[in-house]
């Protein structure tokens, strides 16, 4: 029997950097994060125009919690990788927007995916750098033995992500 281990395609999630529509228009994109960066006008337009073609839209940053209402957006991302008690926040938001779609930045460490992955979130995501490459895959696959829920990979430093196990690869918009 082969050993070799089988890897699936990750879908892309791309975080939108810059004012530009242009990346609606492809049919394997699906997914968009708009950080807190970006102006409010830009982020609603995005996100009607989005919502017209049946994709999603996740907010990210400091007011991602408070916009996520008041624009329409499908969900948000939680960067709880340095909370000491991400439980309480996602349960908070949870409780308060139930129909919310929540992705959930995660220490790389076993204890805080555990953790972060009973409280529920859509999906988790782990960073991961070149340097230290052989610790993120270990914890990926360990993680996808264990839970069902999806998780995401967020490639910093243009590391190749291609023989890691992850359901989606979350990219910046100047990288498509």
């Amino acid at each position: 029997m082969n050993n070799t281990k089988i890897f699936k395609m990750q879908k892309l999630i791309v975080n939108i950097t810059q004012k530009n529509f242009d990346l609606l228009e492809r049919d394997d994109l699906g997914c968009f994060i708009l950080p807190h960066s970006l102006e409010l006008d830009f982020k609603k337009s995005f996100i009607q125009k989005a919502q017209k073609k049946r994709k999603l839209c996740l907010l990210s940053g400091e007011n991602a919690a408070d916009e996520y209402l008041n624009i329409g957006a499908d969900g948000i991302i939680l960067d709880l990788s340095k909370e000491e008690n991400p439980q309480k926040i996602i349960k908070g938001f949870k409780q308060k927007n139930p129909n919310a779609l929540v992705g959930v930045i995660s220490r790389n460490r076993r204890h805080e995916a555990m953790l972060i992955s009973e409280c529920e979130p859509d999906f988790i995501i782990f960073k991961i750098w070149a340097d230290g490459m052989e610790k993120s895959k270990e914890l990926l696959e360990w993680y996808g033995e264990f839970f069902l829920i999806q998780s995401a990979i967020m490639p910093i430093d243009g590391c190749s992500f291609d023989n890691i196990s992850a359901d989606f690869v979350i990219k910046s918009d100047l990288e498509i």
